[in-house]
């Protein structure tokens, strides 16, 4: 069962952010994701396809 997300979970990835960070915050849920790094609040819009292999763990 996939896991379920919503606006405002934290969410870790397998790759860290070029800034050093690895957790972000989904301000988006949809076709999409729009996620906040929490160290350097650059924003990005990922296709979920994309967010879903890249996921690790909620936080």
């Amino acid at each position: 069962m996939p896991e379920e997300f919503e606006v405002g979970d934290k969410v870790k990835f397998k790759k860290s952010h070029p800034c050093g960070g690895d957790v972000w915050k989904i301000l988006r849920v949809g076709m999409d994701f729009k996620l906040k790094c929490q160290k350097c609040d650059r924003i990005i819009m990922l296709p979920r396809s994309k967010f879903e292999k890249s996921f690790k763990k909620k936080l």
